[in-house]
């Protein structure tokens, strides 16, 4: 009988680039298991399709994946221009073709305005969300299409930086629950032509930017043992940099920890609020009451020494 690998507590970020090829699933099971982490989740799905940016928590940064999943994100898109597939990706049967050929660069950016901002987009069919029980894509493969009901969302911005060869290359902005297959499929249609996701790189989960680590260098740290890969991991109150922050000593920590709310001078007036403790590490997530107090919401208990 195999033997079950040990697992160990692991707190903190990481910033992950994932592969194509891997579920967003399957890639926080492989670096979980090579962390030997006993708790993890990840903040936003990728399809297999896509590559990117893919924040993994661990431990008590758990806590966290939901604000992380409300996050605005940004991405370069490749659309294959000319075809329109059922998927909306490189997947899918090609259901509808144009004549590329007669698209211009100039009249695709010219309806590139019309998409920026807050917009409306109908979910496609192959996509996860569930409709009494069931999920969207399970029904498409049955052949069975539904009304799905329009959501709003906001695209930043929007920058079209390559074109030719029957491709184009998007930079986008954008708001959390963004289909950008479906977007690419909007904005050909407005230029009067088809199009489809032909490749797909998540760079940002606002607030986190810039180096991602990839799997062989996740195995190259391993080597150098645990030590080497927890110190790559990011500070859980880096996710909360953009909230106003508050710093308490220990005597008044002490209440939140035990729900109660407490006065601090220098408080915002309203909204949500990080509280850190003397050396910067994340306490809790708050939020100013009525009466002007900072009331504990989510309590960040202290990791173990050493983690």
């Amino acid at each position: 009988m195999k033997s079950r690998i040990p697992r160990r507590p692991v707190h903190g970020i990481l910033l992950f680039d994932k592969p194509l090829g891997l579920s967003s699933n399957d890639a926080l099971q492989r670096v979980k298991r090579l962390f030997r982490a006993e708790k993890a989740g990840h903040t936003g799905s990728l399809d297999p399709l896509a590559s990117g940016m893919l924040p993994i928590c661990f431990g008590q940064s758990t806590k966290l994946c939901g604000y992380l999943l409300d996050s605005d994100k940004r991405y370069t898109a490749r659309l294959r221009l000319g075809e329109k597939t059922v998927t909306g990706d490189a997947e899918g049967e090609v259901i509808a073709r144009s004549d590329a050929s007669l698209l211009t660069r100039e009249a695709l950016e010219a309806v590139l305005p019309a998409f920026t901002g807050p917009i409306i987009q109908v979910p496609p069919m192959y996509s996860a969300i569930k409709v009494q029980g069931q999920r969207l894509y399970e029904l498409a493969r049955e052949g069975v299409e539904i009304e799905r009901q329009p959501r709003q969302l906001t695209i930043h911005a929007l920058r079209l930086t390559a074109f030719g060869g029957g491709e184009c290359e998007l930079e986008v902005h954008c708001s959390k629950g963004t289909y950008i297959r479906t977007l690419a499929e909007d904005i050909a249609a407005a230029a009067g032509h088809c199009a489809h996701l032909a490749g797909l790189r998540r760079s940002a989960v606002d607030p986190f930017e810039g180096e991602l680590l990839d799997w062989a260098a996740l195995e190259a740290l391993a080597v150098q043992g645990e030590a080497a890969l927890d110190a790559c991991l990011i500070d859980p109150a880096q996710a909360l940099r953009d909230w106003p922050q508050l710093r308490l000593e220990q005597e008044r920590a002490h209440y939140l920890e035990r729900g109660q709310a407490v006065r601090v001078a220098g408080a915002p007036r309203e909204g949500r609020v990080a509280v850190l403790d003397e050396g910067g590490r994340l306490l809790c997530l708050a939020e100013i009451d009525a009466d002007g107090m900072v009331a504990p919401r989510r309590w960040m208990a202290a990791p173990p020494a050493g983690q």
